[in-house]
């Protein structure tokens, strides 16, 4: 009993530190990331995905999704954001939600890309909220429903996080002419 109780300790003690090391290497990479040294953020991400990082997961995603660090390729990225959006991970739910909707790396399914939209936007995630209310104002996989569409897009640009960026991007699309965005703002106003 005693030996068994012993191992059981060593291995959440190895446990503890394989996420402590993971999130070690996360915080490196990210900070690479964001320094725009995206060559030396794939090594840390890399190893900190491998070990099922989620953060590091989406964030490696990201870099193949945009070719950073490493050549652009949408298969991969859908696969670390799938690895990342299956621990209920936001960001990586919004990221696979728009491969589905937009056929990046996997076959495109309107109704799947709905569904990751919506889990993400019901944990706050602005860019899912705005999806969401894009969907619901053109009447894309849902039924067009206007009163949804400007629940969600004020979610959207509420957002404390990136709700400025949301309205930016909106009011920058109809300045160009963008029937959905003018849309969109008179939703909001």
């Amino acid at each position: 009993m005693k030996k068994l109780m012993s191992t059981m300790v060593a291995l959440l003690l190895c446990i503890a530190a394989c996420a402590q090391r993971a999130e070690a290497l996360y915080k490196e990479g990210k900070a690479l990331y964001d320094a725009k040294d995206y060559a030396k953020a794939i090594v840390k991400l890399k190893a900190a995905a491998e070990q099922g990082h989620k953060k590091a997961q989406y964030r490696l995603g990201l870099c193949y999704d945009k070719g950073r660090g490493v050549a652009e390729d949408d298969v991969v990225a859908f696969n670390w954001y799938t690895k990342s959006a299956s621990q209920n991970y936001a960001k990586a739910q919004c990221q696979l939600g728009k491969c589905y909707k937009d056929g990046e790396g996997t076959v495109k399914d309107p109704k799947k890309a709905f569904e990751l939209f919506t889990k993400a936007a019901k944990q706050e995630n602005a860019d899912a909220q705005y999806q969401l209310g894009k969907a619901y104002l053109k009447g894309k996989v849902v039924t067009a429903d206007e009163k949804k569409a400007k629940q969600w897009l004020k979610k959207a640009v509420s957002n404390e996080k990136d709700g400025q960026e949301i309205l930016a991007k909106i009011k920058k699309d109809a300045a160009e002419g963008d029937e959905t965005a003018q849309r969109m703002l008179a939703l909001l106003k």
